[in-house]
């Protein structure tokens, strides 16, 4: 069985060429919005869409079009890296096609395969993480 992990301090994170990629494989468009005014400071949260070649300094991702310029990514068309499986067969097949490139800023991911029939979970310390099972780690 493969897995994805995230072998340095920091914590588990995509690139932009990455997520998008990710996309590409399940079927879905791909675009990337920064902010540009801040609630906190001009009264309403502003965002304007960016390309992810940027230095991977966007704020949000949807899997529609929402104009040039919103107020937020609506729910139904976010997307957060977060939420993907780490055995999910195209996350995996994205961070063996990509290599180095498809870690985010803070994160150096790993495809680390370990016995198949097996009970695991992911041990994170500070977002460096590491496989185990009981009386076992990877």
């Amino acid at each position: 069985m493969k897995i994805v992990v995230n072998r340095c301090f920091g914590g588990f994170g995509l690139s932009g060429k990455a997520i998008k990629r990710y996309l590409e494989l399940t079927g879905r468009e791909c675009y990337f919005y920064k902010q540009t005014k801040y609630s906190y400071k001009d009264g309403r949260g502003k965002y304007k869409i960016t390309n992810e070649d940027n230095g991977g300094m966007f704020i949000s991702c949807s899997t529609k079009y929402l104009g040039d310029k919103i107020d937020k990514v609506p729910k139904e068309y976010y997307f957060y890296y977060g939420n993907i499986e780490r055995t999910d067969e195209n996350l995996i097949k994205v961070v063996e096609e990509l290599g180095s490139e498809a870690s985010g800023s803070c994160s150096n991911l790993k495809v680390v395969e370990i016995p198949d029939g097996i009970e695991w979970e992911i041990d994170d310390y500070d977002g460096q993480e590491s496989i185990h099972e009981v009386g076992r780690s990877w």
